[in-house]
């Protein structure tokens, strides 16, 4: 069930209760979960926290703690599937679902004792009406052997015959309704694609309270920038939403120039900004950020010789010698960073980089820290993600978490580097990948595969890694191949999970193009394949796009999707 009042009906609930939080592992989850954590450090709610990564870790969270708890909060996980099938709960036991994936399970959705939905409501989410997928079955079987024994042989032979024709119009009716029930789920259940970001869901929940700071805000913003980043929401969206915030940020950080008034250095302050769309620029050199930016390095082609003049040719054109983009950012002459962005844009548009301008916020605080969204998205990912192996297995999930805070600037800063280690990677691999021609078109989508020992192959194991790469990897074959079909078609990559398990992670994602609305219908399709192929799969991740293979039926399971696809 939809609820309509966040406060009265969510906030007011649970703010008396012991609540358990159970979170998904990507940065728009950790925001929401810091958000959330504050407003319950406000109110002294007692709360446990347990990082979940996918649906077998939700379900042994939910058995371990449901004697103890009987209220539950799921950021970004539980939406699209039918939550009560899946845990068995009992009757007296609330999920509260703040959930960016869509589409909504109809189960969840028309469910009023004991899910409920928090979903900004202006969000077109297409539900199908509940009359057209449920209906009462106690009307359809109904017994005729109850005719008194008095009755004349021939009326009762009339009341039969009637009786047949009316339960066979029943059948044909009940059939006719099945089918276009099927029809109409298939519909809305056909693609994946993402709502308003659950962050800026927490905040709207904060902001209604009156009890929003500017850090609340910040993750909010953090929240929302994931999502571009990864690629989840349109441009449209990503806009309107940039919109939305720059209010609240006009309204947290408005400052009088007079010197009675002005803020301290020490304040946060938060900054709208029309940013290059330089990864990690303002922490690395101007050099390293355009050949590890994936728009950027598709755009140039830097994996080839041409393309390496052509970026040599797009600093002189910029009139920025290699010696000051070549040393870190922040070392710069200030003469060339104050008027960076100018000239850029300039050189940029004859480079064929019409958006290398972006509109973003930036954080300041101090003389030193400036941080913009995508540096603390790159940063709080890598961490999630980090496959060095530090104690038990949600200490990453912590210091991702932490590293969200002002205080724990240490815990960013390693964030940063391994970020920077991350697109490396990502971008020699695109290199690799094109070079030597592992993109292969399938028919009805390109396709591409890792082998074991490739460099960096145990970073791409893990799936917001591996979902990078495939669209760093997608973006770059579009710019390289000449194949007109080939620019049109989704791409399915696949790299070893486990080796001595024999499985591999495949993700897949839809076409790279300028009207692309972010669907994607790899999720069912995955499913349909494993079914009519009894391919040993494990549909593990709140993404359904992405899935665990046994590697030896590989070969049978893409068969499979190509005939479906086809």
């Amino acid at each position: 069930m939809f609820i309509s009042d966040c406060r009265r009906e969510f906030y007011d609930v649970i703010v008396s209760q012991r609540v358990l939080l159970l979170v998904a592992s990507d940065v728009d989850a950790l925001c929401a979960c810091k958000i959330l954590q504050a407003l319950f450090q406000c109110d002294h709610v007692q709360y446990t926290l347990v990082p979940v990564s996918g649906w077998q870790e939700l379900e042994t969270a939910f058995l371990e703690h449901k004697d103890q708890f009987k209220y539950f909060v799921l950021i970004n996980c539980g939406a699209n599937v039918d939550l009560l099938e899946i845990l068995q709960p009992e009757e007296d036991t609330f999920f509260f679902v703040c959930d960016s994936h869509r589409p909504i399970n109809v189960v969840n959705v028309y469910n009023d004792t004991q899910i409920k939905l928090l979903v900004k409501q202006d969000d077109d989410l297409g539900v199908p009406a509940y009359d057209d997928i449920f209906r009462d079955d106690e009307d359809e079987e109904e017994d005729s052997e109850n005719e008194s024994e008095g009755s004349e042989p021939s009326e009762k032979r009339r009341r039969f015959e009637e009786d047949i024709i009316e339960r066979t119009m029943k059948r044909r009716q009940r059939r006719e309704w099945e089918a276009r029930r099927r029809e109409i789920l298939f519909d809305y259940e056909q693609y994946e694609y993402h709502g308003t970001s659950s962050a800026m869901v927490m905040f709207d929940l904060a902001w209604i309270m009156s009890k929003d700071l500017n850090d609340m805000l910040w993750w909010a913003i953090v929240g929302l920038t994931d999502q571009w980043i990864q690629d989840k929401i349109t441009q449209m969206k990503y806009v309107t939403d940039i919109g939305i915030l720059q209010r609240h940020v006009s309204r947290h950080n408005h400052r009088n120039e007079d010197e009675e008034n002005s803020l301290s250095i020490d304040c946060m302050r938060i900054a709208f900004e029309y940013d290059l769309r330089l990864a990690l620029y303002q922490h690395w050199s101007l050099y390293e950020s355009l050949c590890n930016t994936s728009y950027t390095s598709a755009s140039l082609k830097l994996w080839s010789v041409q393309g390496q003049k052509r970026l040599q040719e797009f600093l002189a054109d910029m009139g920025l010698p290699l010696k000051q983009v070549k040393q870190k950012f922040n070392s710069m002459d200030v003469s060339l960073k104050e008027n960076l962005r100018e000239m850029i844009d300039e050189s940029a548009n004859k480079f064929g980089m019409k958006d290398l301008r972006v509109q973003t916020f930036s954080i300041h605080f101090g003389f030193k820290n400036k941080f913009s969204a995508s540096d603390i998205v790159y940063a709080t990912a890598s961490l999630m993600e980090n496959i060095e192996k530090e104690g038990p297995e949600t200490t990453n999930f912590i210091k991702a978490l932490d590293s969200l805070s002002r205080g724990n600037l240490d815990k960013l800063h390693q964030g940063l580097a391994l970020a920077k280690k991350q697109l490396r990677a990502i971008q020699q691999t695109v290199a690799s990948c094109i070079c030597t021609n592992l993109v292969i078109s399938q028919g009805p989508f390109l396709y591409c595969s890792l082998m074991e020992g490739t460099p960096d192959v145990k970073l791409f194991s893990k799936p917001v890694s591996l979902c990078l790469l495939s669209k760093y990897l997608l973006k770059s074959f579009v710019c390289s191949t000449k194949n007109k079909r080939c620019k049109l078609l989704p791409l399915i990559m696949a790299a070893p999970m486990d080796v001595e398990q024999g499985t591999v992670i495949m993700v897949g994602i839809p076409p790279e193009t300028e009207s692309s609305d972010k669907k994607n219908f790899f999720g069912r399709a995955f499913e349909k394949a494993a079914d009519s192929t009894n391919s040993r799969t494990l549909h593990n991740h709140f993404d359904m796009s992405i899935i665990e293979l046994k590697t030896e039926d590989r070969s049978k399971f893409l068969d499979a999707l190509i005939s479906l696809l086809s």
